[in-house]
This record gives structure tokens, C-alpha cells and sequence, in this order.
């Protein structure tokens, strides 16, 4: 099984998204039971709130539910239960690298795809539906890097 936690600041947007996102992605090619997916924020300013209004209608659009998903903090214990940190931007990372130390498990989850770069945060964007793309991209080249690595 693969273990694989979606990082950002709040966790009330970015990795929400694409942890459901994700999710989706890989019950609907048969795969669902392969993975453990779960997503956290490095902040603990949004502990316990839901995900953003907005990122929950954008997913809905998709027809993807995050109903009773609630804001986590990222926590020194997490290292051990996850193979893969997918954090949104380089801030994230570095909040990471801090609470972890640098290694191999960490990554920007566009670090995958062919553009690379970071996902920006809709909450000061207000591009939610951008947002959404660049997850969608990022976890498609994720899963497809975990396909050749396998």
C-alpha cells in the first residue's frame, strides 16, 4: 500500500482537493485499495474547520464530496505512517523539511509534472477552477511516476 499525504497551510483548499482529487483518481482506475490517502495542513489555524466553501463547490463541480473532511495539523509522528509528503508550494515544503528534517519523502507535488513549479493558493488567488487543474495535473503525474517506479 502506498501512503501519501497532501500538504499545505491550512488544510482547508490546496490538499483537501487533492486528497480527494486523488482519492478519486484512483478508484476510478480500479486502484483505491492500493492506497492510503490523507492530506494536512502545517498551520494549525484552521484546525477542525471544513474546507473552504469554495474549494468544496469547485470539487462538487467535479462531482467529488469532501462532506466530513475537517482541517488537520501536520504532525512530527505523521513521518513514519506516509511514503510520499505532496506539498502545494515551496513554503510547505520548507515547513516540512523543518518538522521532518530533509529527505527523500518530501516533494512539491508539481515537482512530477512537466511544468513544474507550485500550486497557488486560491484563498488569495480567488482561482479556484485554476487551482483544481494544477492538482488534477499534478496528481496525474504523480500516479503515473508511481506507475514507472513500480
Amino acid at each position: 500500500m502506498t501512503r501519501v499525504m497532501f500538504v499545505c497551510l491550512g488544510n482547508i483548499c490546496r490538499s483537501p482537493m487533492a486528497e480527494f482529487i486523488f482519492r478519486k483518481m484512483v478508484e476510478d482506475k480500479g486502484m483505491g485499495g492500493s492506497f492510503f490517502i490523507a492530506s494536512a495542513g502545517t498551520s494549525a489555524e484552521e484546525y477542525g474547520n471544513p474546507v473552504y466553501p469554495p474549494a468544496r463547490r469547485e470539487l462538487a463541480k467535479h462531482g467529488i464530496s469532501c462532506e466530513d473532511k475537517r482541517a488537520v495539523q501536520l504532525k512530527r509522528e505523521d513521518f513514519d505512517k506516509y511514503d510520499y509528503f505532496l506539498c502545494m508550494d515551496k513554503s510547505n515544503l520548507r515547513n516540512t523539511n523543518r518538522l521532518f528534517g530533509t529527505d527523500k519523502k518530501q516533494h512539491l507535488l508539481l515537482s512530477f509534472t512537466p511544468q513544474s513549479g507550485e500550486v497557488a493558493d486560491p484563498w488569495y488567488t480567488g482561482e479556484f477552477a485554476t487551482t483544481y487543474q494544477d492538482i488534477e495535473s499534478g496528481c496525474l503525474s504523480f500516479l503515473n511516476f508511481l506507475a514507472t517506479k513500480n
